[in-house]
């Protein structure tokens, strides 16, 4: 069962990103809240509080709660574009988009549901909503598949995603435009390649390759989690200090 704080913050978060509430736009009172959910004003307050704290809302001494005006613009998360830094470098850059679907909530496995906070209680699995949207796309440096994209995105969040032609349009370059980021985490591992992986990639199964998941977050919610998989033998990162 969904807590009632999180069905308050979910719903605000709706109204935000239908345009019902923009940057600026009073929310409703505690009063209000507390009524149409049913709930406490403590209940309410730790909706607010938690929202607030993530840069959602912002909270003003006796005048109320406002939609917080973002101060970031579409470059405050800096995002690696693979496209980007293979045409950089001089070197011939293509996409091939293996597959595209929507997702409903039954088809999720534990890691997405647990990126994107989609409870195994939540209504839209009896609905059979879609909630995910899942690409796959092969890029290529000179010829060569260099890396091998896994995306999902939040259904909701970026309705028209699902109908891009991701083998002209970046996918990292699209969501920042239609949904700007406001932070980000990863990690980069060591793996060895399955199948589909290695197929993708063109080298053996069990190859070692290094693979980059990241999940990106807007208005307080991930928006979108990837896992980048690289040939070992043809990928490095790197930067300075």
């Amino acid at each position: 069962m969904i807590p009632a704080y999180q069905r308050i913050k979910n719903a605000i978060l709706d109204n935000i990103h239908s345009g019902k509430w923009q940057a600026g736009n009073a929310i409703s009172t505690e009063m209000a809240l507390a009524a149409e959910f049913g709930v406490s004003r403590m209940t309410v307050n730790r909706a607010l509080k938690e929202l607030s704290e993530e840069r959602v809302l912002e909270r003003r001494q006796g005048s109320g709660t406002f939609v917080a005006q973002q101060q970031f613009n579409h470059t405050f998360v800096e995002v690696r574009n693979i496209a980007q830094d293979l045409k950089s470098a001089n070197r011939d850059y293509q996409a091939q988009v293996v597959s595209k679907r929507t997702l409903t909530a039954a088809m999720l496995d534990d890691e997405l549901r647990r990126k994107f906070g989609i409870d195994k209680d939540d209504d839209r699995i009896e609905h059979e909503v879609a909630v995910l949207y899942e690409v796959k796309i092969i890029h290529f440096a000179d010829g060569q598949p260099i890396q091998f994209e896994e995306r999902w995105v939040d259904a909701a969040k970026v309705p028209a995603f699902i109908d891009q032609d991701f083998s002209v349009v970046n996918t990292s370059d699209y969501l920042i435009a239609k949904s700007p980021l406001e932070r980000g985490n990863y990690t980069i591992r060591a793996l060895a390649a399955f199948d589909e992986v290695a197929s993708a990639l063109q080298i053996a199964p069990q190859s070692p390759t290094l693979v980059l998941r990241r999940q990106t977050y807007s208005a307080g919610q991930v928006v979108t989690f990837v896992k980048m998989w690289h040939a070992g033998d043809r990928y490095q990162f790197s930067g300075e200090l």
